[in-house]
């Protein structure tokens, strides 16, 4: 999607760099390693990640089809934050993304909120993701013997150990688990599309518009369950904005980012809605569920020798590449915050290969919570991190929105100049999009269940960021005076 879809400012002369007065200190000393390839795939596998291969099938087992129509909505408001985000970047690109937004324009109250609530999505997003790997391990029988928290905390250590060379290797990590993603993927599809024209029997089933119908239509169980997976829907969408975080570490931005984000659109389309009409037309939506992937469900139903396997690998590639994201972009972020003093300092050092090493450490530091989770809950591990990683991922887009919204009213009386490459309908989108965010916590607390204890726990998560920020304040006053008299 371009701009000549969705309107924009009028094509003027190209922007520069970045037309703000602010400087943020956690931008100071990164390599600029990130080439047009790595930011593009990392696009691509921001948009394709565990959310999709583990969580669809849990999901399509509870809504039935209509699970697609959830992705197709949750698709355009990830898109909208996305494109939000993108306007910020070319205004001024940051390694510490929103977070330096934030402090911007909030002050560095709402750039201790971002960045905490960041933190909460991908501390427990990594716990979703080395559940995932250990899950998808047990689909092979020399695996299925070996405790799930032995195989978590074997992925957390191989990933952590990649993360920590050097940006130039996670660029080349991303864009191989992005390549091996789309591939898959498109493979995959091309077979689902050949046995749904050809009418090709699958497991005693035939492919196509019957295998809906005959199941109940598109609302099987109604249209209530569509909407209360939204929350889980909306988690897999939850790297979308890692490109932004990755402008920070490319040389031209300006050039590379709204290609990117233009992308992310038919990206969305295609392989998110897509696949997930597929998997309806293919089996029946009781066919699937939440202990597999679907794709492997469907390639087991089809009897091809080694095609599971193939997939089950694919998979496990895809949450390791995102538990790799996340302990890049947390890095990043968190030594932001530490060079402003709301993170522990700690978190603010580097590495000789420019990596905060810091910051990812602490975020892996949680991981290894996450095989103790993996070690006393096994089945439920999952779907409990995920509840709480979608309460810090409607944060951070909310505060992305907000960001955005601020930036648009600034812009209206001459403090700041927007790019060219402008979120469409302004301030309108934002608006729309932070009462859908608002939404799907209502939605949460509908569902009951872990849900609704996760929306319970709001008052505590807010509690604790009052609490924290009492505590780092004086620091952060002093370290802001340091800055404003340096």
């Amino acid at each position: 999607m371009s701009d000549r879809i969705l309107p924009a400012a009028p094509a003027g002369p190209a922007d520069p760099v970045s037309t703000s007065p602010h400087v943020d200190a956690g931008d100071e000393g990164y390599s600029k390693d990130l080439k047009s390839r790595h930011i593009n795939m990392i696009a691509i596998g921001g948009a394709i990640g565990t959310g999709l291969f583990l969580g669809a099938g849990g999901r399509m087992a509870g809504a039935g089809p209509s699970l697609a129509i959830a992705y197709a909505i949750c698709g355009v408001f990830a898109f909208f934050v996305v494109r939000a985000l993108g306007e910020l970047v070319l205004y001024r690109p940051s390694s510490g993304a929103f977070v330096s937004y934030a402090r911007e324009f909030m002050g560095e109250k709402g750039a201790f909120a971002a960045g905490w609530l960041y933190f909460l999505n991908w501390s427990t997003t990594a716990v979703a993701d080395i559940t995932a790997a250990a899950t998808y391990a047990h689909f092979w029988a020399m695996f299925s013997d070996v405790p799930q928290w032995v195989l978590a905390l074997i992925a957390l250590a191989v990933v952590l150990t990649a993360n920590l060379i050097s940006v130039k290797y996670f660029g080349e990590m991303e864009f191989w688990f992005a390549i091996v993603k789309v591939a898959a993927l498109v493979v995959f599809m091309a077979i689902g599309i050949y046995l749904v024209a050809t009418q090709h029997q699958l497991d005693g089933h035939t492919p196509g518009f019957s295998t809906i119908s005959d199941g109940g239509g598109l609302f099987p169980v109604g249209m209530l369950p569509m909407l209360l997976v939204i929350q889980g829907v909306v988690f897999a969408y939850a790297s979308v904005e890692l490109c932004g975080v990755a402008a920070g570490e490319t040389k031209n931005p300006e050039k590379i980012m709204p290609k990117a984000i233009n992308s992310i659109m038919w990206r969305v389309g295609i392989f998110y809605v897509g696949s997930v009409i597929l998997l309806a037309l293919l089996l029946p939506y009781t066919a699937y569920s939440g202990n597999e992937s679907p794709f492997v469900t469907v390639m087991n139903k089809l009897g091809v020798a080694g095609a599971a396997d193939v997939m089950n690998l694919v998979v496990l590639t895809a949450a390791l590449s995102s538990l790799n994201s996340g302990l890049y972009s947390t890095g990043r972020i968190l030594r932001s915050m530490a060079l402003s003093g709301s993170a522990p300092k700690f978190t603010g050092r580097m590495n000789k290969g420019q990596v905060p090493y810091g910051g990812i450490l602490l975020t892996a530091g949680f991981g290894v919570l996450g095989v103790g989770l993996n070690y006393v809950m096994p089945g439920e591990a999952f779907e409990i991190v995920l509840n709480f990683a979608s309460i810090g991922i409607l944060g951070t887009w909310g505060m992305i929105m907000l960001c955005s919204l601020l930036f648009w009213h600034r812009s209206k009386d001459g403090r700041v100049t927007r790019p060219s490459y402008r979120l469409p309908w302004a301030p309108y989108t934002q608006l729309v999009t932070l009462a859908f965010l608002a939404s799907v916590v209502v939605l949460m607390w509908w569902g009951g269940g872990v849900g609704r204890t996760t929306v319970m726990c709001l008052p505590l998560i807010a509690a604790a960021l009052v609490g924290g920020w009492f505590v780092v304040r004086k620091r952060v006053a002093v370290m802001a005076a340091e800055r404003r008299g340096a």
